[in-house]
C-alpha cells in the first residue's frame, strides 16, 4: 500500500477523532472480488463487533463490484452499527452524505475494471497473433533462457523425469500407478524440484518430497507444449467479476508450432493420448493384462474383459465379451485364452516385421495407395453429403417463405403455421450444425498426414522377437478385434483375430505373386505420395 494513502487515512482518522486504527491490505488482488484474505479478516471483526468505523481513501479501494458494494455499505454495515466512510467521494453512512451519488461511483468503478479486463485480453490477443505465448508459467521440464526470458530451454534433470513418465504410460501404467512408481524410486515432485533449484512456485513445499499425486502425472501427460509448441487460450475466467477458471474446448486453443525444443516427439504424445482414452483397471488379484484397453469384440464392438482369479492358473486366464454376461447378455462369449492370444500376436508381429523389413518399399507403396484411395473416397462421400444438406437447407428456406405467404393469405391457420415453421427451423438448425461438422472433417481429412515413424522404428526390431512387452504392444498396436471361435474340418477350434497396427491398421501380407505384381506396378505407375 502506498505511503501517501496510509498518511491520508491516518490524518483523517486523527482529525476526526477515530482511535485504535488498524489497516487491512490486499495488495495484488482485484477489487472485483471480495474474497480477499484481509478483507475477509475485516468482515469477521465487523461481525464480532470489534469494528465501529471503516474508512477508505476512495470507493474503488474498497471494491469494484457495484451490487455487493451497495449491499455491504447500505444494508449490512448499518444493520451492524458500523459507519462507512469514503474520503474522496465524501460518503458517510452515519451522516447520510454522499449516498445519493455513491451508486454512480460504484457503477463507474465496475465499468473501469471491466474496461481494464478487456484491454488486458486485447494485449494477450495481440501477443498471440504475433506468435508469442500468453501464459507466463513455465512447465516442469523447461526453464527460461538467461539470454532471452521469453524463450524456453530444456531443463534436463526435470525433462528426464517427463520422458520417464511418458515411457511408463506407454508401458501400460495409469497415472496413479506412475505416481506410486515415481515415489518408490525416490524421484522428487515438481514442486520440491522447483524449491531445490531456487525456482519460484506458488505451491507450498511438500512435507514428503517424493509423494507424487496422479493430478501432477496427468498434467504432464496432457501438456502438448512438451512437443515443442506453444498452446495459448486453454482456459479463461467466467467474467471479470468471477475469477473461476474454466477450460476451453481444444478447437478454441491457439497452437503455435516449433517455439522451443521438444522433450517428447508428437508421435509419442499422440500415442499416449490414444492409450489414455481407454481406462485400464486392475483385476481383483491386482493383475493387469498387457492387452488392457486394446481388445474388442469383432461382432458387437464392446470391450473384452480379462478374467483371472487366485484359483485360476496363469495358462487358464482368458478374455470374454463384456456383453456376454453368462449367456444373459446381448452377445456371445468370444472366448480366448491369454497365452493363446500372446502367441498369436507375437507370431503376427514377427511375420509383419519380416515383411516390412525385407520389402519396405513395397509396404510403403501399398499403404500409400490404399490410404490415398480410401481417403479420397471418404472425402468424396462427405462432400456429397454436405452438398445434399446444403440443398435441403435452401429448400427449407423456400418452404418457410411459402408457408409464411400462405399464412398471410389465410390459406393455413396460425397454429399450423407455427407448428410447421418450428419443425422446418429445427431441421434447418440441425442441418447447419451437421454441415459445419462435416466441413471440418473434410478439412481435417485433406490436411491429414500419417506419420509411420513410430511404427517403422518399432517393427524393424521385431524380426527375432522372443516375447511381448507392454511397451512394445502399446507402441505397435492400436486395437485387436476377437471373433467367435470356429472349427476346422478336423474339429480343431480356432479363434480369428484382427490386429490393427498403430497408424497403418490391418496389414495383409502379400503372397509371392502379389509382391511381384506390386513391384511391377511400382515401376510402371509410381505414386507421387508414396
Amino acid at each position: 500500500m502506498q505511503i501517501l494513502t496510509v498518511a491520508l487515512l491516518l490524518c483523517y482518522a486523527k482529525k476526526n477523532g477515530y482511535l485504535h486504527t488498524e489497516f487491512f491490505v490486499d495488495d495484488g488482488i482485484s477489487g472485483t472480488t471480495f474474497d480477499r484474505p484481509d478483507f475477509q479478516r475485516m468482515q469477521r471483526m465487523v461481525e464480532n463487533g470489534e469494528i465501529g468505523t471503516i474508512i477508505v481513501k476512495d470507493l474503488s479501494r474498497f471494491g469494484r463490484e457495484s451490487i455487493e458494494m451497495g449491499r455491504l455499505v447500505q444494508i449490512v454495515y448499518p444493520s451492524l452499527g458500523v459507519t462507512f466512510i469514503a474520503i474522496q467521494e465524501n460518503v458517510n453512512t452515519a451522516t447520510g452524505t454522499g449516498l445519493e451519488t455513491m451508486p454512480f461511483h460504484n457503477i463507474f468503478n465496475e465499468w473501469y475494471a471491466e474496461q481494464t479486463s478487456k484491454k488486458i485480453k486485447a494485449v494477450w490477443k495481440a501477443k498471440a497473433n504475433n506468435g508469442e505465448r500468453v501464459a507466463s508459467a513455465v512447465p516442469f521440464g523447461y526453464m527460461k533462457s538467461t539470454e532471452d526470458p521469453k524463450q524456453w530451454i530444456i531443463d534436463e534433470p526435470a525433462a528426464k523425469v517427463v520422458r520417464y513418465v511418458f515411457e511408463l504410460c506407454i508401458a501400460g501404467l495409469g497415472p496413479m500407478q506412475i505416481a506410486k512408481r515415481l515415489e518408490s524410486e525416490k524421484i522428487v515432485t515438481p514442486t520440491e524440484y522447483f524449491y531445490s533449484v531456487g525456482r519460484k512456485t506458488s505451491n507450498p513445499r511438500p512435507a514428503n518430497p517424493y509423494r507424487w499425486d496422479q493430478v501432477s502425472v496427468v498434467r504432464i501427460l496432457e501438456n502438448k507444449q512438451y512437443t515443442g509448441c506453444t498452446v495459448n487460450f486453454k482456459s479463461t475466467f467466467v467474467s471479470f467479476k468471477v475469477k473461476k477458471k474454466v477450460l476451453l474446448p481444444e478447437e478454441d486453443w491457439q497452437i503455435i508450432p516449433n517455439t522451443q525444443e521438444a522433450i517428447i516427439d508428437e508421435d509419442t504424445f499422440d500415442r499416449v493420448a490414444e492409450l489414455r482414452k481407454h481406462r485400464r483397471r486392475n483385476t481383483a488379484t491386482g493383475k493387469t493384462s498387457m492387452f488392457a484397453g486394446l481388445l474388442y469384440c469383432a461382432d458387437c464392438g464392446s470391450k473384452l474383459y480379462y478374467a483371472t482369479a487366485k484359483s485360476i492358473k496363469e495358462h487358464q486366464e482368458f478374455y470374454r465379451c463384456s456383453q456376454y454376461k453368462e449367456k444373459r447378455g446381448t452377445c456371445t462369449i468370444h472366448y480366448i485364452r491369454d497365452v493363446v492370444l500372446k502367441e498369436m500376436v507375437l507370431e503376427t508381429i514377427r511375420r509383419v516385421a519380416k515383411y516390412v523389413t525385407e520389402y519396405e518399399p513395397v509396404f510403403l507403396y501399398l499403404f500409400a495407395k490404399k490410404n490415398t484411395i480410401g481417403r479420397a473416397t471418404t472425402i468424396r462421400n462427405m462432400k456429397s453429403k454436405i452438398e445434399k444438406s446444403k440443398q435441403r437447407i435452401k429448400e427449407l428456406d423456400k418452404l418457410i417463405e411459402r408457408i409464411y405467404e400462405d399464412n398471410v393469405l389465410g390459406k393455413i391457420s396460425d397454429d399450423r403455421f407455427y407448428r410447421m415453421s418450428a419443425n422446418f427451423e429445427k431441421e434447418q438448425k440441425e442441418l447447419l450444425a451437421a454441415v459445419e461438422h462435416d466441413e471440418q472433417k473434410v478439412r481435417d481429412a485433406e490436411q491429414e498426414k500419417i506419420n509411420l515413424n513410430i511404427f517403422l522404428e518399432a517393427i524393424r526390431e521385431c524380426t527375432d522377437l522372443k516375447e511381448l512387452t507392454p511397451t512394445l504392444v502399446n507402441t505397435l498396436i492400436k486395437r485387436i478385434e476377437v471373433h467367435n471361435s470356429t472349427k476346422d474340418e478336423h474339429g480343431h477350434t480356432h479363434v480369428p483375430i484382427d490386429i490393427y497396427f498403430t497408424a497403418v491398421g490391418i496389414i495383409n501380407i502379400p503372397t509371392e505373386e502379389e509382391l511381384i505384381a506390386a513391384m511391377e506396378e511400382m515401376r510402371e505407375r509410381p505414386l507421387k505420395s508414396a
